[in-house]
């Protein structure tokens, strides 16, 4: 992939880069996974009379079980490392949140990542985005490292580089490319 850049044209600015085709179906790949977990979760949401009612919807007021979908939807009170207790009062009020919030957290996430299916070529190839679809991208790409980095279990100790017979090390490149494509998009982005 190419380092991001900026350009302005007669239509608005554009952020342009290049992506072969592995590229393309590793990335392809990587959203259409996060995708799949977060529509799973939205779909696990008990269903609710009053939301039938009113149009409103609501979301599952549980915890996910699943480590990585906890990485993607935390929750809003109390560390994620450290169990909250079920009977507390941060337990009944992530709850609350998690009924309120969690449909439009979702679908902010799947906007995030659709936006990078669309714009990303199958095949590889030229990728141009307007501004706002290239902050789209980043929040996209925070969910891929997240969702990734907690899959293969990348915390802060882990080193730049894995013994190659680490079962890791692939998916730490992979996780490294990620990290240097997010960050050449925010450079470019910086006023």
């Amino acid at each position: 992939m190419r380092t991001w850049s900026r350009k302005n044209s007669l239509s608005g600015v554009k952020i342009r880069s290049e992506m072969d085709g592995r590229e393309a179906s590793v990335l392809r790949s990587l959203v259409t996974s996060v995708l799949g977990l977060l529509e799973d979760r939205s779909a696990s949401a008990p269903t609710d009379d009053l939301a039938e009612l009113t149009g409103l919807r609501t979301g599952n007021p549980t915890a996910p079980t699943d480590a990585t979908v906890a990485r993607l939807l935390p929750d809003f009170f109390g560390s994620g490392r450290d169990a909250v207790d079920p009977d507390s009062r941060d337990a009944n009020d992530n709850g609350a949140l998690r009924s309120l919030y969690e449909p439009d957290i979702i679908d902010a996430k799947v906007a995030a990542g659709s936006t990078i299916l669309r714009t990303v070529p199958v095949e590889g190839g030229k990728i141009v985005l307007t501004p706002e679809q290239a902050e789209q991208w980043l929040y996209g790409l925070n969910d891929i490292r997240l969702a990734l980095g907690t899959t293969i279990g990348i915390d802060a100790d882990t080193p730049e580089e894995l013994d190659p017979d680490d079962r890791r090390a692939p998916h730490l490149d992979v996780y490294h490319w990620l990290t240097w494509m997010q960050d050449s998009l925010v450079q470019v982005l910086l006023p």
